[in-house]
């Protein structure tokens, strides 16, 4: 299965990369074609076009186009900004079609105590209005700076059951939906 994971925070010191990094690892060692779409990597305009098909989008962009297109599922991992989730991470959707029938983990972390819950909730909407179908296990990351260090790797072991509870929901939610949309 090819899943896309999204790094949501443009920011240099992201610390939610710090679990993308981990999820990336996570899902490759169980088999997956995990990649990470680092939006530090990528500066995509404010949406003012949508783009249908990699060969629509700039050249400095097909690439990642072609990724999007060719990914069977997301994860999103987002930190919290203002009650909701990033800008940037919309704004990447924002250019592409529609998710039609391609399952979403959400992921969101933070720093502080509650550990983004509030985007969260609105990131559950946001993917409905992609015609995605998020997980109802939602990976939320109180303490970020404290559960992975700064190259992704898991400090906190108390807090890998959370993580091995949304893997294995979000994998069998993304396998169903695979199976559902395999031409017979």
């Amino acid at each position: 299965m090819r899943i896309e994971i999204i790094s949501g925070s443009p920011r240099q010191n992201s610390t939610t990369l710090r679990v993308a990094l981990y999820l990336q690892w996570l899902f490759s060692e169980s088999g997956n074609d995990a990649g990470l779409i680092d939006l530090r990597e990528h500066h995509l305009p404010p949406m003012e076009q949508v783009y249908f098909s990699p060969e629509e989008a700039p050249e400095k962009h097909r690439e990642l186009a072609t990724r999007m297109f060719a990914a069977d599922a997301f994860i999103i991992v987002t930190p919290e900004y203002n009650g909701s989730y990033a800008p940037a991470m919309q704004n990447l959707f924002d250019h592409f079609p529609k998710q039609q029938h391609k399952a979403f983990g959400l992921v969101t972390a933070s720093p502080g105590a509650l550990g983004g819950i509030r985007a969260a909730m609105k990131l559950q909407l946001f993917v409905l209005a992609l015609f995605g179908v998020p997980s109802p296990f939602m990976l939320i990351v109180p303490g970020v700076d404290k559960k992975f260090d700064a190259k992704g790797i898991l400090i906190d072991a108390a807090f890998q059951k959370n993580i091995d509870v949304f893997k294995q929901e979000f994998l069998w939610l993304a396998g169903r939906m695979a199976a559902a949309t395999t031409p017979v």
